[in-house]
């Protein structure tokens, strides 16, 4: 495969594409809803072989991609009023993100987002809410997606905070999807002018996200046709297993 002149070779090293193919496939999976949480372990497989602010820019077009697939699957189906309530504490997040890139290393914002992950399960496994129990509060919720898109800024790793709040409200698993697919379209577009202005964008960068592309429609198109079919109750225990797995890994990847 040829490169324009402007592209730098793309990254060579065959231990990165290893560890890169399944990173792009989890993250196309996770977009469409099925094993979201799963796609926050994209960065951290990837910074086996690169750093974490080289893997987030290589994946900021295959995730373009992902979303607009995302966005098209379920266009039918979002939750438009919670997602009018979402975008604006998001969007807030990517802000502080792009502010705070320099001052907090992607090792510490992992190890933060891992323990928020595993204390939330730890909350929902030792003491289930009660059928009747009342939704989160929209406080708890604005704080959360805050944090979402911090952490979606820092290392795409924005779906275990989000998870945090939208579990609880027991969405069917299509609109929880469609609503998350949206929110993150938003989110993703919102953050390629900061990634621009903290120059992590370059042509080796993008070199390697053309090779990589043709996976993006692949992972989409897997975790869709599942998202359709699998039953509300292994749908959310998918979820909890994506997150739980992530959450350890961020921890690892924070401390030790």
């Amino acid at each position: 495969m040829s490169f324009p002149e402007f592209l730098a070779p793309p990254i060579a090293d065959p231990a990165f594409y290893l560890v890169a193919v399944p990173a792009v496939l989890l993250l196309g999976i996770s977009k469409s809803g099925f094993g979201a949480g799963f796609g926050s372990l994209a960065v951290p497989l990837m910074s086996l072989a690169i750093t974490v602010p080289r893997a987030a820019a290589i994946l900021m077009p295959l995730l373009f991609v992902m979303d607009v697939l995302g966005i098209a699957a379920f266009r039918r189906d979002l939750d438009r009023r919670l997602l009018a309530f979402l975008v604006p504490p998001a969007l807030v997040g990517v802000v502080l993100g792009a502010l705070l890139f320099h001052a907090l290393s992607a090792a510490t914002v992992a190890g933060i987002v891992g323990v928020c992950t595993l204390l939330f399960l730890a909350q929902r496994l030792l003491f289930p809410p009660r059928p009747d129990a009342p939704p989160p509060s929209r406080a708890a919720g604005w704080v959360l997606t805050v944090l979402s898109g911090f952490t979606s800024f820092i290392s795409h790793a924005g779906g275990p905070p989000i998870n945090a709040y939208l579990l609880p409200l027991k969405l069917r698993p299509i609109v929880f999807t469609a609503t998350m697919a949206y929110l993150f379209f938003l989110v993703n577009l919102a953050k390629w002018i900061p990634y621009a202005w903290l120059g992590l964008l370059d042509g080796r960068s993008f070199s390697t996200s053309l090779l990589l592309m043709p996976l993006a429609p692949l992972g989409v198109w897997a975790g869709v046709h599942v998202a359709r079919r699998i039953d509300p109750t292994w749908f959310y225990r998918c979820v909890y297993g994506g997150m739980f797995l992530t959450g350890l890994k961020l921890v690892w990847d924070g401390f030790f």
